[in-house]
């Protein structure tokens, strides 16, 4: 059963063989590999040709329309596989990665995603964030919570994911040019009933390095995705028969309130800071959140950042009966 590996290219010349590399050195050898150069102006082309020539598996192409979601397009497209994964042209793969991913689904069948544990690589050692940010994923992983915190960030490791031809077509993966694309495939596949099942080790390497698109890349500077995240609330899980409550006053509280309004979502708005009660801010009068002990029928979208903050926010939510996935939601 072929494996389907999409490969977007930009710029990457001084990791892409070590990339390539470690696709060849699979113990899974039944797959292609379709390499899309998006517009490169470095030797990222000429590499990738020069593999296509050496392995009839691996299928270079030109993307026609510049950036990521447009060359997943094109990669999906052109692909063969009833198994399908992608990957980052400046990271890693394990030599076991697409052997576990395959068993995985084969065993599980379709309606199923595989995953894996990831973790971060860098020449000058990794930030305290990113290792953070992998912590957090891989625990959620091993605890099989992949969704119940799907607002906070993006809760399926990109690109260590495999599925079935059959059901990206389903969730209509790499349809929109939404951005950050990984997040929205998350959503896709929560919104599509999909299971995730990990396997418990590390199989993708991530590299962290001033030059990756998520550190450069205008649409990935602010990392907060709120348009993505309010969207899919609104789509997924608001309902309007409930009072929706906004709790937070800086800055990502405000876009929010922005949003919601712009959508025409009625909402209150409180936070803990008691000079700023009785104030009306973007016409809506902030309040204290102990209003919520009387309103145990809330939706709440927290933008309170701050991790004691967060803490102390979760104790009072807890103690008042309201439980995360339905009567809350992190949306830092």
């Amino acid at each position: 059963m072929k494996i389907s590996i999409l490969l977007p290219v930009f710029n990457t010349a001084p990791y892409l063989r070590e990339c390539l590399d470690s696709v060849l050195a699979q113990s899974e050898q039944d797959w292609e590999l379709l390499a899309v150069d998006d517009f490169s102006t470095d030797e990222s082309s000429q590499i990738l040709q020069e593999y296509a020539r050496r392995d009839t598996r691996i299928r270079f192409l030109r993307n026609d329309k510049k950036g990521i979601v447009p060359a997943l397009r094109l990669a999906f497209h052109q692909s063969t596989g009833q198994l399908v994964t992608r990957m980052d042209s400046d990271d890693r793969m394990l030599p076991q990665k697409l052997a576990v991913l395959k068993k995985i689904l084969v065993e599980n069948g379709a309606g199923h995603v595989a995953t894996g544990l990831v973790k971060y690589f860098a020449a000058d050692g990794v930030g305290e964030g990113y290792r953070r940010y992998a912590a957090w994923l891989n625990r959620l992983a091993v605890e099989g919570r992949h969704f119940d915190e799907i607002y906070r960030e993006c809760t399926i490791p990109s690109p260590c994911w495999m599925a079935w031809r059959s059901d990206l077509e389903r969730c209509g993966a790499f349809t929109e040019d939404t951005v950050p694309e990984d997040y929205d495939l998350a959503f896709r596949f929560r919104e599509a009933g999909f299971k995730i099942v990990t396997h418990p080790e590390v199989l993708h390497e991530w590299r962290d390095r001033p030059g990756r698109t998520s550190r450069t890349d205008e649409q990935y500077l602010d990392n907060s995705y709120l348009d993505l995240k309010t969207d899919w609330f609104l789509w997924s899980d608001y309902d309007p028969l409930r009072p929706l409550v906004l709790w937070g006053a800086g800055r990502k509280g405000k876009r929010l309130s922005r949003m919601f309004d712009e959508r025409r979502v009625p909402f209150r708005w409180v936070c803990d800071n008691a000079g700023k009660w009785g104030h009306r801010i973007s016409g809506v009068e902030m309040e204290s959140f102990e209003i919520l002990s009387e309103m145990p029928d809330a939706q709440i979208v927290i933008a309170v950042a701050a991790p004691d903050g967060q803490r102390e926010i979760l104790d009072f939510l807890k103690k008042n009966g309201f439980g995360e996935g339905r009567g809350y939601f992190f949306f830092c």
